[in-house]
């Protein structure tokens, strides 16, 4: 471990005990689960907010199989394929997890829902770090990302404060696009990062806008269902990107970021 990463890791860890001390501690409000659509269908109850999810587990499956298909996705380094690959497991986990919790809403199911969430959220961070900053580093750095956002879920459960999930939540959503504008990119398309970036604020106001949606569309679409569905295009968007970039030293190609 170099002197750098020995002082960022001090920061980080005084910065999290700070706030942990100096904040007051975050329940879960038990309104969370009082969704607008609580309509059945075909047996499934909050069906619409159930379906909803299956996008996730058609684009992580699919995000998986190509990760080792062949490096179709045209992976540089070993530390991508491995930190994609803890993305798209977590995006399909998502499908079941949130699946299982709206079957029934409650603090038990919102564990599942919330922790392959926050894998994902910290997958895409390793990502990044490994692309744009140092590959040893950032690959080295995926399992302890992952285990921060695991744990950050498992101490809401037993704790009751959701102040850790919302830091790793927080966190990642303004190192993503901060790290895809302001670092140099190694792949073109880089602008997808910013395009996906974007629809994951827009999903969590659709959220807040649950009951008004579904009043404005005349109870036929919640924005929890509509969350879902702008969430799910964050590993669209980045699975297109996958799909389309070049490493941007390949002679053969233009520069397109």
């Amino acid at each position: 471990m170099t002197k750098q990463t020995a002082q960022a890791c001090v920061v980080a860890v005084i910065s999290f005990y700070l706030f942990m001390k100096l904040t007051p501690s975050i329940p879960q409000p038990q309104s969370y689960h009082d969704f607008a659509d609580k309509r059945e269908f075909l047996g499934i109850p909050n069906a619409f907010n159930v379906i909803s999810n299956f996008p996730f587990m058609v684009i992580g499956l699919i995000g998986v199989m190509l990760c080792h298909h062949r490096n179709y996705l045209n992976f540089s380094l070993q530390g991508e394929l491995w930190g994609w690959t803890c993305f798209y497991v977590a995006v399909t986990s998502v499908a079941f997890g949130s699946s299982y919790y709206h079957l029934g809403p409650n603090d038990n199911g919102l564990v599942w829902d919330r922790l392959p969430m926050a894998v994902a959220f910290t997958s895409l961070v390793a990502i990044l770090i490994i692309e744009r900053i140092d590959a040893k580093k950032g690959t080295l750095l995926i399992i302890p990302l992952i285990m921060a956002a695991m744990t950050s879920s498992v101490y809401w459960r037993f704790f009751g404060d959701i102040r850790p999930y919302l830091l790793v939540q927080t966190v990642s959503c303004i190192a993503i696009p901060l790290m895809a504008i302001l670092l140099p990119p190694m792949y073109t398309h880089s602008t997808y990062w910013l395009w996906a970036a974007g629809f994951y604020p827009l999903a969590m106001l659709q959220e807040t806008a649950d009951r008004l949606i579904y009043a404005a569309t005349f109870h036929t679409v919640s924005g929890h269902t509509l969350k879902h569905l702008s969430a799910a295009m964050v590993p669209l968007i980045l699975t297109v990107m996958l799909a389309k970039r070049r490493p941007l030293h390949d002679p053969s190609i233009s520069k397109q970021i």
